[in-house]
């Protein structure tokens, strides 16, 4: 699947323009120019679409697109995992080359080492796994089921989630005051646009980050030599 996949956008590198499979159209085709109606060519600036097009078509086409969007972010990630446990001392150039944000796939690599191949739910969107990515693995599989199950949308699970934890904090909730951390106004800002710029829940976006910020921090940690002393 992943190689039909990226065999469609190869256009968006700056190829030769790819199309995405569509179903027979239901018009008569005449010869010439007409022989592509029906197909969505991808390019880099952006989709040829094609005249007289049906809505089923139309609606097909965005759900392929969608697919490629989502299953991108799994594959980004995957790609940095490996980079980071093959090429320690290169892998950022590698990250360098291709142009891409070194933050957002840090996120991306973050949630995919959280989920195995086996354990990643296929009907479930990669922001569906990343929701649940900082708890531990009983719970994600937990959520994981009836988020497929019940059908819920990232922001039905984000909402179960949060009533939960509010019915298990309530008892104690007048016992331990919550602390807030003073942030200046013009970072908050700063950080909800990072939010909206990868499409993800603000509250999210600020958790998978530290998260991924101190997973980081802790490898690093970790591959330090130890000091030994004479």
């Amino acid at each position: 699947m992943m190689a039909r996949q990226a065999g469609q956008t190869a256009g968006s590198r700056g190829g030769p323009a790819a199309a995405l499979p569509q179903p027979p159209s239901r018009q008569p085709r005449t010869a010439g120019a007409a022989s592509r109606r029906g197909q969505v060519l991808t390019t880099r600036v952006g989709l040829q679409m094609p005249t007289g097009m049906a809505y089923d078509e139309w609606e097909r086409a965005g759900r392929q697109l969608a697919d490629v969007l989502d299953s991108s972010s799994w594959w980004l990630g995957d790609w940095l995992v490996y980079g980071k446990d093959h090429y320690t001392d290169r892998y950022q150039r590698g990250i360098r080359a291709v142009g891409l944000s070194y933050q957002t796939l840090r996120n991306y690599a973050w949630v995919s080492r959280r989920y195995d191949l086996t354990r990643r739910r296929p009907a479930l969107s990669f922001q569906h796994h990343a929701e649940l990515a900082s708890l531990p693995v009983e719970e994600q599989d937990l959520w994981l089921d009836r988020a497929e199950q019940r059908q819920w949308t990232t922001k039905q699970l984000r909402g179960a989630i949060r009533t939960t934890r509010q019915g298990e904090r309530q008892p104690s909730a007048a016992i331990e005051p919550s602390r807030r951390l003073e942030v200046p106004g013009s970072r908050v800002q700063w950080w909800h646009k990072a939010a909206e710029q990868l499409g993800v829940d603000f509250e999210q976006w600020v958790m998978t980050t530290l998260d991924s910020a101190a997973a980081s921090a802790l490898e690093d940690l970790a591959a330090r030599p130890v000091a030994v002393s004479a």
